[in-house]
């Protein structure tokens, strides 16, 4: 069998190259010599060197980007491989559109998985993220030791679209957790704390969470470009007021964690990670969250 994987970014490139180190991978990506050179999964010119493989992974940046690879008229996946090819989405899009390229796939006489995945660029190297798997449960399971060259914990939630779901909910309190940093940290300096022991307490206390964990180091360094960029996740909160809007379903504290959300896009932060947050506290209140003597990085 051969794979092919399309989508070359923070998450795609790692998941490539360790599905590349067990089985024949060739990779796409707009852009060229994406890969390291002593990467066994080969980059491809086109989409068209993906037509013979027999599975196709992608890891693409929205709905709209996915839409063009799969359907564009004259390079489209969905028009150049062969009937009964596996389709494994990773990225992270809309229930809805999910369901409804699932479906136009099907027509096509195509196989499709949804399988975002969490985890961030760490664990997609060490290839121990976490999929969400949504559709055929016999096709996810008999892709089971193809999918564990990316991920090392794999769970099936139920049909087309329920792993777009459970990678929403995930994201959501993703979200939520890190716009609380945002508003508490700066509070602390205000009031005259010192921020690395502040740090040192959440992360070591009942305020932990892998948000803390993750971005309080960096924010006292002032780095600012280690996670995903607020701009491209934006997306996530969308689809978040979309699903409250559909079910009716009141969610105050997503729609607080939102607006911080939406000052900090506004203030011009979108191609920073979701860290920077912070910055619009720290305005407001004319104060840094920083290690003394260190600036903003980025």
């Amino acid at each position: 069998m051969k794979y092919g994987f399309v989508g070359l970014g923070q998450m795609g490139k790692p998941m490539a190259i360790n599905l590349g180190n067990s089985f024949e991978v060739i990779a796409y990506d707009q852009r060229p010599d994406v890969l390291p050179a002593d990467a066994r999964a080969k980059q491809a010119g086109t989409l068209h060197d993906l037509s013979q493989c027999t599975h196709v992974f992608l890891s693409l940046p929205s709905s709209k980007v996915l839409e063009i690879v799969l359907f564009d008229k004259e390079n489209g996946l969905a028009g150049i491989l062969q009937p009964g090819t596996v389709i494994v989405d990773t990225s992270t899009v809309e229930y809805n559109a999910t369901v409804d390229i699932g479906n136009r796939l099907d027509a096509m006489g195509l196989r499709f998985l949804d399988a975002p995945v969490s985890g961030m660029q760490k664990r997609a190297e060490d290839g121990t993220l976490t999929m969400m798997i949504g559709g055929d449960a016999a096709l996810a399971r008999a892709l089971d030791p193809v999918l564990r060259t990316m991920a090392n914990k794999i769970l099936y939630m139920g049909p087309r679209g329920a792993g777009q779901l459970t990678k929403l909910i995930n994201q959501l309190l993703f979200d939520i957790n890190m716009a609380a940093l945002a508003e508490i940290l700066p509070v602390s300096v205000k009031l005259g704390l010192n921020p690395e022991q502040v740090a040192d307490v959440i992360n070591s206390g009942t305020g932990r969470s892998y948000a803390s964990e993750f971005f309080l180091p960096n924010i006292l360094q002032g780095i600012f470009d280690q996670g995903y960029p607020m701009g491209h996740a934006y997306k996530d909160l969308i689809s978040g007021a979309e699903l409250g809007a559909r079910h009716s379903i009141p969610l105050p504290v997503l729609g607080a964690a939102t607006a911080t959300y939406q000052r900090a896009l506004l203030e011009g932060l979108g191609d920073q990670d979701k860290g920077a947050m912070v910055k619009v506290f720290e305005s407001l209140l004319g104060v840094t969250f920083r290690k003394s003597g260190e600036g903003d990085n980025k």
